[in-house]
């Protein structure tokens, strides 16, 4: 039943509209995007380097020489080019919000543009974000008022759901910020949930959103090919990692928005929350083990250090495309396991799942974690506890490799 009737979404939707001239508009976007980005990365590079706009190597830093930071002007600039190539005017609600979306994307592009330059205190770039969402959420209306039965819990007041949204916002901004710690990371999990709820957006012909999903995805797409590049490297930097959270953040919630019609369409998801929760799985999870990480060993939350999954993974031998690719295939065998075995599971229980799930990748990382520092103490890198001359109690051995 379940899989005849996402056989009739796919082959019934998508490809029932592949004649539509905007499902054309998208896919050339992409290509636009990815052409420009392509092409407008290199003059970044030159430009940076000229101007000293580099990243020095650090003591969490994955790349050993300097590295112009400034890739996330090319998935701006590219993005807005690939979008603005056609008129969105047919779905006027769905312009309007775009619009808004516009404005805070431009306010967190400069923001992130000034701490790539110059570094900004974190209190400050925190009141920015929220002042950026705030455009869309008070001007626009936007925002999450229905939960989808999770808890029991359906619609839900203004008073709960403005702060949820702005909450929403910001861990994502955030937590695609702190997985843009390896080369390919951010990047290639913005591209796969990109293009997943792009394509979502064309099926059910919400075509403007679903331009700006594919734009911003080609974006990306060509920026990968430098941000692997081991003559021409570019990182995305605060510039990129705040545009492209925003974005996502603003994706995932018109997905949660447009879905709440679940009881009466057929091609919208009564688990909507639990899908965009199992495409942002990577940035989610390793962004909650950290703060309870550096929580638990009594530092800031706040306080950067190598406690990252893509760090551990490297620590352990991989290298930057390996450790990305991992967490990239991460990403697309939990999507592909929650569409074949979801059925009718509620979302409560579907929650409780996942949260069993973040059970498994926290046991995951701590044995990661102990094996990497075996690693380094067998070559002589980190010096031994034992050599301290005091013995660790079992306790802060556990803390000390988590």
């Amino acid at each position: 039943m379940k899989n005849t009737l996402l056989s009739d979404i796919l082959f019934g939707g998508f490809f029932g509209s592949i004649l539509d001239h905007e499902v054309y508009q998208c896919i050339l976007s992409f290509l636009v995007a990815c052409f420009l980005s392509i092409i407008s990365i290199p003059i970044i590079i030159n430009l940076s380097n000229l101007l000293n706009l580099t990243a020095k190597p650090g003591f969490r830093s994955s790349h050993s020489t300097d590295t112009p930071t400034l890739g996330g002007i090319a998935l701006f600039a590219c993005t807005l080019i690939a979008f603005f190539l056609w008129p969105h005017a047919e779905e006027t609600q769905d312009s309007n919000l775009t619009s808004l979306s516009m404005v805070g994307l431009t306010i967190l592009f400069f923001l992130g543009l000034k701490d790539d330059i110059l570094a900004l205190d974190s209190a400050k770039k925190l009141i920015v974000q929220i002042g950026a969402t705030l455009t869309l959420v008070v001007m626009g209306n936007f925002k999450v008022d229905y939960l989808y039965g999770i808890f029991g819990w359906h619609y839900i007041p203004d008073f709960v759901s403005i702060p949820l949204t702005i909450f929403i916002f910001i861990a994502l901004i955030n937590a695609i910020n702190l997985i843009d710690g390896i080369d390919g990371l951010a990047a290639g999990i913005s591209l796969i949930t990109g293009l997943g709820l792009g394509t979502w957006f064309i099926i059910n012909r919400h075509f403007t959103f679903g331009c700006l999903a594919f734009s911003m995805s080609g974006a990306l797409l060509g920026f990968l090919r430098f941000n692997f590049s081991k003559t021409s490297k570019i990182f995305m930097g605060d510039t990129g990692s705040l545009v492209i959270g925003f974005l996502l953040s603003f994706f995932t919630i018109e997905f949660l928005r447009l879905n709440v019609g679940y009881r009466n369409d057929p091609t919208v998801f009564f688990n909507a929350p639990i899908i965009v929760m199992v495409m942002l799985i990577v940035p989610i999870f390793d962004t909650l083990r950290v703060f309870i990480v550096r929580l638990i060993q009594g530092g800031s939350p706040f306080i950067a250090d190598r406690n990252h999954l893509h760090h551990i993974l490297v620590d352990n031998g991989l290298n930057h495309f390996q450790a990305s690719f991992t967490l990239w295939m991460v990403t697309i065998v939990n999507m592909i396991l929650f569409f074949s075995f979801h059925g009718d599971v509620s979302n409560t229980d579907s929650l409780y799942i996942y949260i069993g799930l973040f059970v498994l990748y926290m046991f995951a990382a701590y044995l990661l974690k102990r094996r990497a520092t075996f690693v380094k103490e067998k070559k002589g890198m980190v010096k031994s506890p034992s050599y301290s001359g005091s013995s660790l109690s079992p306790t802060k051995k556990i803390l000390r490799n988590l």
